[in-house]
């Protein structure tokens, strides 16, 4: 798998609103996934933020390793998958990371404010891509 940096035409579809999968590993080792929004950040870490509830939450936290497939919208074959570690983590006071999420991928304010979330940084690795993201030699 290459390593960063990816290539700036990767980068811009990596920017985009495409539906997601996550990857984390639990304490038994298996892997488990889950679909996710994500935003990639200006310093081309990668955001994703999680209900504070949830198991995944502490499995991160004990295992930073993660990884994370994003496909081009309406074209599954062009993909980008990124591997990497959690770097960073921050309570999400005021829901702020999830609202960017939200109005990044449905141009409105992330609607469940009952419920306190999380916010993790992943610092990519590795990354390879298929389709138009494919990596050139």
């Amino acid at each position: 798998m290459p390593k960063p940096p990816l290539p700036e035409d990767t980068m811009a579809l990596l920017r985009r609103p495409n539906p997601a999968v996550v990857a984390v590993l639990m304490p038994d080792g298996q892997p488990m996934s889950v679909a996710t929004w994500y935003l990639v950040e200006d310093d081309g870490r990668v955001l994703v933020n999680m209900d504070a509830g949830r198991a995944r939450v502490a499995w991160m936290r004990q295992d930073a390793r993660i990884a994370l497939t994003a496909l081009k919208d309406g074209e599954w074959y062009t993909h980008v998958s990124v591997r990497g570690r959690i770097v960073s983590w921050r309570d999400d006071e005021g829901l702020a990371d999830i609202d960017r999420l939200s109005r990044h991928y449905g141009g409105r304010p992330y609607p469940t404010r009952d419920r306190r979330r999380v916010s993790a940084w992943i610092e990519i690795e590795h990354w390879h891509g298929w389709g138009e993201a494919r990596a050139k030699d």
